[in-house]
């Protein structure tokens, strides 16, 4: 590969890495920015690079919130009580008690239990629908309508979210019901140019949740979802291809992998800066005004 594509491997991992957990729709742009930037490769390798980078930006949420994420511990650091308010006193119930409070933080195991919950509207929507979804959504327009149309949304929800005081502040207060919530909000980024991110901020915000637990909340959810994605696309390419790699093929897949890694934790890094202050409607007329741009373009040029 020349300097040209390698170039634009840099572009697309940029791209996923900055959009991934900002409000504004990373599939979205990806389909953009290939209006005028392609890899020199097959279609098939194409569609399967612009779902693995992902991994990437998902090993950022991991390295951020390892702390937060990681569920088990020594014996040594285990607490002196227990995690079990009717604690059991024989049986394989008991033995599962003994190694939650010996080996697990409780809390985290219920929020991975939470994180699985809500992601299953999206599996059991997405999974089955995944290759028509491709074939009719993704395009210029509809990702163009979708980017107007939340972009709208986050700006009428936040003037409404002004006056109400949230009634989740934190992930413990969470509850599986509040996460289902969320994760029904996510199907929605099934639709390319919605956002996944923005989807389910939206909902968080409407159920209740601050912005940070919304925000993080989200985070969590791409852990599994996004594996999973990835895990299809490949497993369709390798299919395809008869499981086989060249070694330039591999190589832009982890180059564009680690660039959305390292801009991944800029990104996240700053929205969550960010909204400590200040709302989500910049990221509404964002939206707004690149929706009507590419309506523009592709009404024209198409």
């Amino acid at each position: 590969m020349n300097i040209a594509e390698w170039l634009k491997v840099l572009l697309l991992g940029v791209v996923e890495g900055f959009t991934e957990w900002l409000p504004i729709s990373s599939t979205g742009h990806l389909i953009l920015v290939e209006e005028f930037v392609k890899l020199n490769q097959s279609d098939a390798f194409i569609e399967m690079f612009n779902v693995v980078i992902q991994l990437g930006a998902i090993l950022a949420v991991v390295v951020l919130y390892w702390n937060k994420l990681w569920p088990f511990h020594l014996k040594i650091n285990a607490p002196s009580k227990s995690w079990f308010a009717n604690p059991a006193e024989e049986g394989f119930a008991k033995k599962i008690q003994t190694f939650g409070n010996n080996y697990c933080y409780m809390d985290k195991i219920l929020l991975w239990i939470k994180i699985i919950v809500s992601c299953l509207p999206a599996a059991i929507v997405g999974l089955p629908f995944d290759d028509w979804m491709e074939e009719h959504l993704h395009n210029g327009i509809v990702v163009a309508l979708m980017l107007i149309l939340y972009g709208i949304l986050f700006i009428v929800i936040e003037n409404y979210n002004k006056t109400r005081t949230p009634r989740v502040t934190s992930l413990k207060n969470l509850s599986f019901k509040d996460g289902l919530k969320i994760g029904l909000f996510q199907v929605l980024s099934l639709i390319p140019g919605t956002s996944r991110s923005g989807s389910t901020i939206i909902g968080g915000i409407l159920i209740g949740t601050s912005r940070e637990v919304a925000a993080e909340f989200t985070f969590f959810l791409a852990i599994p979802i996004m594996f999973g994605a990835s895990f299809v696309k490949l497993l369709k390419f390798l299919l395809k291809s008869g499981f086989a790699f060249s070694g330039t093929e591999l190589a832009v897949l982890l180059v564009g992998m680690a660039i959305a890694f390292g801009v991944s934790i800029a990104a996240i890094k700053f929205l969550m800066g960010y909204i400590k202050k200040h709302d989500f409607k910049v990221f509404g007329w964002y939206r707004i005004v690149l929706g009507v741009i590419v309506l523009l373009y592709f009404g024209v040029f198409h």
